[in-house]
């Protein structure tokens, strides 16, 4: 396997529970290094140079966290699997609750949150029509404020929140687990269970939404719209309640950024 992501040598290649797990002390990005694998298989890394988030904001990979990038099947017609990003968020919350993390929250799309301060965040790659990478970043013991300043007082560990935080190792065996489980629910159909198990986590929220103005779509309000997020429709898209009582429905690929009001 050749890849640019790749600075030093895979440590380990193991199964687990169905998944091919290969381990390396060090990549650029484990979701480009996961691109070229089959579904099933999963990257991760013990430091992450050039982590990226959604709409390609960058993303602390250092040392201690949990950073890893899992390729799932996504057959047929790709509106099937538009709620994809928001079944992992929620694998990845049910994981911390299991664990004992109180008070994690999802925060649309793509955060996973305790209080205001970010525990993990997912970002979902489409390289190929027929399978997704999904990837996971995790504070656990890291610190990413030394490596951002511009973090401090924005993020949170597993280290802050429990005695004694799982291993990494044990972590990414959950997190696999849960990812199969919620890709077994969009796979058979089960959409709307996993919608309305989301819609527990950020229903009420008032929130401002900055949208992404393409001129074949009709903007909405002067490029954003402030609302109280009533939750998602089967395809994910954002349901919104303005101050008329109004509801908007907006799809998520209309979305760059989500600001809860507080």
């Amino acid at each position: 396997m050749s890849n640019s992501a790749d600075i030093i040598p895979e440590i380990d290649v193991r199964a687990i529970d169905g998944w091919t797990l290969h381990e390396f002390a060090e990549v650029t990005s484990t979701n480009l290094l996961a691109a070229h694998l089959p579904p099933w298989s999963a990257v991760s890394a013990a430091v992450q140079s050039s982590g990226r988030g959604r709409v390609g904001r960058s993303w602390v990979g250092d040392a201690g966290g949990l950073w890893l990038s899992a390729v799932v099947p996504t057959p047929g017609d790709p509106d099937e699997w538009q709620l994809l990003p928001l079944a992992a968020g929620w694998a990845l919350l049910t994981v911390m609750r299991d664990v004992g993390v109180a008070g994690a929250r999802l925060r649309w799309p793509n955060d996973l949150l305790v209080g205001r301060l970010k525990l993990a965040g997912i970002l979902v790659d489409r390289f190929t029509a027929d399978a997704a990478v999904v990837g996971i970043g995790l504070n656990v013991t890291n610190r990413p404020e030394a490596a951002d300043a511009d973090l401090a007082g924005q993020v949170v560990r597993l280290a802050d929140l429990l005695p004694e935080p799982p291993s990494l190792s044990a972590l990414v065996a959950r997190l696999l687990a849960a990812l199969t489980r919620e890709h077994h629910r969009l796979e058979t159909g089960a959409a709307g269970d996993l919608c309305r198990d989301l819609n527990t986590t950020w229903q009420q929220r008032h929130v401002h939404v900055t949208l992404i103005q393409t001129g074949s779509v009709p903007p909405i309000g002067l490029g954003g719209i402030n609302g109280r997020l009533e939750g998602i429709d089967r395809r994910g898209c954002l349901l919104l309640s303005d101050q008329a009582g109004d509801v908007h429905r907006v799809p998520p690929h209309r979305v760059e950024l989500l600001r809860e009001i507080y």
